[in-house]
C-alpha cells in the first residue's frame, strides 16, 4: 500500500497555496479536485464579472498577480493553470472526494469512487461554491416564475423586463442588484436585517481587523461567518445608476411565497417574475463526515487551520481563509503544520 505524506481537496487558491508549500518542504502529496480544468470556483463566475468589479486577486506564492482586466472566468482559470504547470503541482482532475475516513494506524483514507489515497496528513481546501445556501420559506414550491441561486446567475440579459425579488444582504445582492436593476421592470431587495453600510475607508487595519473576529468564530468552534458581514456594504461606481433607481431601498424578509410573487409582512403582495437568492454559501466539508470534526457549537473548531478534533487534518479556505489574500497565508500556515505534524509520527514511531 502506497501512503503518501498529505493529501490535498481542491486546487482553489488556498489549494494551490498549501500545494506549493508542501512541495517546498519536500512533502509527498497530491492535489485532487473536483473540477474538469484549473480555475476553482473562478470559471463558474458569471461572464459580466470581470477582474475590476473583484478588484483584482492576491498573488499566489512566488507569483506575480494577473493584470488583465478581462472577464475573471478566464483570467483567473488561466493563471492558476499556468501557476500549476511552472510549479509542477501534483494535481488530479476531476476526482471528487467522496469521504475522507480513519484508516487506523494513525491514518487517513481518502475516497473517491472505486478510487482510494491512503496518507497520514489532509489538507482540505474545498471552499464553499458547490454549497449554495436557500432558506426555506413557507410556499416557496409553490412559485411559478424562475428561482435561482447566485451560483447559477448567468448575468442581467435575463432578467430584462422582469419583475425581479432579490434576497439576500450580503456583497453579492449589492452586485447583481447593480447589475440587474438597470434592465429589469422592477427589482426588490429584502434582508432579514437591515444592511450595515460602510462609511470609513476600508483600509489594510479594518481588513485585518474583521479577519481577526472571523477567526476568532472558528476558534472558538462556531459556523464561520463572511469577512464582509464584520466589513460592512459599500457601493462601487457601476452600482451607481442602481442607486439612483431606487434597488438599495431595503425592505424587510417576505413571509410567504406565494405563485404570483412574494407576500410581505403587511400583507400585501410583490408580484414577481424571479427570485434571486442572493443568500450566500455554506462550507463544502461533508465529505468530512466520518471523522466527527465539528464542535457542539457547530461548526469546525481550529487552531490557526489544524482542526482541533483532528490534528492530521488541516482547512484552508474555510472561514477567515475564504479569501484570496487569506488563503495564500492559510496554505503556508498548513504546510507548516503538516510538516510538524509528520515530524511528530516519525518521532512517535522512532520512540516506539
Amino acid at each position: 500500500m502506497d501512503i503518501l505524506d498529505s493529501v490535498v481537496v481542491g486546487a482553489g487558491q488556498a489549494g494551490l497555496s498549501a500545494s506549493y508549500h508542501l512541495v517546498r518542504r519536500g512533502v509527498e502529496h497530491v492535489v485532487l479536485d473536483a473540477d474538469e480544468a484549473p480555475g476553482g470556483a473562478w470559471q463558474h463566475r458569471w461572464d459580466s464579472l470581470s477582474m475590476d468589479d473583484v478588484h483584482g486577486i492576491a498573488e499566489l506564492p512566488d507569483a506575480t498577480r494577473p493584470t488583465d482586466h478581462g472577464r475573471a472566468n478566464t483570467v483567473v482559470p488561466a493563471y492558476f493553470g499556468d501557476y500549476e504547470a511552472a510549479h509542477g503541482l501534483p494535481v488530479l482532475r476531476p476526482v471528487r472526494v467522496d469521504e475522507v475516513r480513519d484508516a487506523g494506524d494513525g491514518l487517513l483514507e481518502v475516497v473517491s469512487g472505486a478510487r482510494s489515497w491512503t496518507t497520514r496528513t489532509l489538507v482540505n481546501a474545498t471552499g464553499t461554491w458547490t454549497q449554495p445556501f436557500v432558506p426555506h420559506y413557507p410556499g416557496v414550491e409553490t412559485f411559478a416564475g424562475t428561482q435561482l441561486h447566485t451560483h447559477d446567475y448567468g448575468g442581467p440579459a435575463a432578467f430584462a423586463g422582469r419583475r425581479v425579488v432579490v434576497v439576500g444582504g450580503g456583497a453579492s445582492a449589492v452586485q447583481l442588484l447593480g447589475e440587474i436593476a438597470p434592465v429589469a421592470a422592477d427589482t426588490l431587495w429584502v434582508t432579514r436585517r437591515p444592511p450595515v453600510w460602510r462609511t470609513d475607508e476600508f483600509t489594510p487595519e479594518v481588513g485585518r481587523a474583521a479577519v481577526a473576529l472571523v477567526e476568532d468564530r472558528v476558534r472558538r468552534g462556531l459556523p464561520p461567518a463572511s469577512v464582509v458581514s464584520v466589513t460592512g456594504l459599500a457601493l462601487r461606481e457601476q452600482e451607481r445608476e442602481a442607486e439612483r433607481l431606487g434597488a438599495y431601498t431595503r425592505r424587510p424578509m417576505f413571509v410567504a411565497v406565494e405563485p404570483d410573487g412574494v407576500r410581505m409582512p403587511d400583507g400585501s403582495l410583490w408580484r414577481s417574475d424571479v427570485i434571486l437568492w442572493a443568500t450566500g454559501f455554506r462550507p463544502a466539508v461533508a465529505h468530512l463526515a466520518p471523522l466527527h470534526l465539528r464542535s457542539p457549537h457547530g461548526g469546525i473548531q481550529l487552531d490557526g487551520t489544524t482542526a482541533v478534533a483532528d490534528p492530521r487534518v488541516q482547512l484552508v479556505g474555510y472561514g477567515p481563509s475564504a479569501s484570496t489574500i487569506g488563503a495564500n497565508r492559510a496554505g503556508r500556515v498548513a504546510a507548516r503544520s503538516v510538516a510538524r505534524t509528520l515530524a511528530g509520527q516519525l518521532s512517535s514511531v522512532s520512540s516506539a
